[in-house]
């Protein structure tokens, strides 16, 4: 089948496109380029680099006929929200309702959507199931919420399937430590520059991280499951902040200085998954150990330094 992939050229989405090929499907990227990359375009792609919430991404359908659509593109970014929250709504609300019109108009069967662990807000239990209340704490949980009411009309009204994948922490190869934040790629940019990691508030607090692969995974699994459901996408392993600078620095083998700050706003506590209804919806499960994904992660960092320095 074919799939148009948004952010394809992006962390997540890149290598959703990769698991696409190996399955032998036809893929086409919409990106862009504000933090995808062309060292990770799929040369067999068809790509094309425009914003979701132009109107003109009709035309791309028209062309394409995409049969499924995995939407990763996304500002991603809490603090952001926080700072600039009429650009992230613009970004991930208004961009999201674009591409839902365009495959209204265009046939396509099912829409993939990227949804966070953000909607929860500060949980009321752990670990979070997707019966879990929603309460968002800043814009970025707003504006992946929201387009989920949208995926639930466009079924209800026009019989467009969707499948909601709510994703723990992600990490792994191809994320930027400059650009999307992610935690773990920051950190391991820190380990191998040896210099201070930097934690806001006490280190205490909990995250289920999960290597990027298997998300990839759930998406491809999605394209013929889950149909018109919500999946909780982690590992149900939680790990704190100070663990995961611990493991760092064993995998480095530098022993570098913590800096602790004050705790941000919008910031949660803890927040881990479980993820027995995308082990039975979904027929996956994570496969890939933090202890693994880290060691894989770093060594990715490394690489990519070394040539720098190079």
């Amino acid at each position: 089948m074919k799939v148009l992939v948004t952010g394809g050229a992006g962390f997540i989405g890149s290598h959703i496109v990769d698991q696409l090929f190996a399955k032998g499907h036809q893929v086409v990227i919409v990106d862009n380029m504000s933090t995808g990359k062309e060292t990770n375009l799929h040369p067999e792609a068809a790509f094309y680099r425009i914003d979701m919430e132009n109107a003109k991404i009709r035309d791309v359908f028209e062309q394409e006929k995409p049969d499924i659509v995995i939407h990763q593109a996304a500002q991603t970014v809490v603090q952001t929200s926080v700072l600039e929250p009429v650009y992230d709504a613009h970004m991930n609300i208004l961009g999201t309702i674009n591409l839902l019109e365009a495959a209204r108009l265009h046939g396509v069967k099912k829409f993939i959507y990227a949804s966070s662990a953000a909607v929860y807000g500060d949980p009321q239990y752990v670990p979070i199931d997707e019966k879990h209340p929603v309460g968002p704490l800043s814009g970025y949980g707003i504006s992946k919420y929201t387009p989920e009411q949208y995926l639930r009309v466009y079924e209800e009204l026009y019989g467009l399937k969707y499948t909601i994948l709510r994703y723990a922490n992600v990490y792994g190869i191809r994320q930027d430590p400059k650009g999307e934040g992610g935690v773990i790629s920051i950190f391991i940019d820190k380990a191998i520059d040896q210099n201070a990691f930097l934690i806001f508030g006490d280190g205490e607090q909990t995250r289920d991280y999960i290597y990027v692969e298997d998300v990839a995974k759930a998406n491809v699994a999605a394209l013929e499951a889950g149909d018109n459901e919500v999946f909780n996408i982690g590992t149900g392993i939680h790990t704190t902040l100070n663990q995961l600078v611990e493991k760092l620095q064993q995998i480095s083998g530098y022993s570098l200085e913590t800096i602790y700050e004050s705790e941000r706003l919008g910031d949660i506590k803890h927040s881990y998954f479980t993820v027995e209804k995308a082990k039975t919806g979904l027929n996956w499960a994570p496969i890939i150990s933090l202890a693994d994904g880290l060691q894989k992660t770093y060594h990715y960092y490394l690489g990519q330094h070394s040539t720098k320095i190079l």
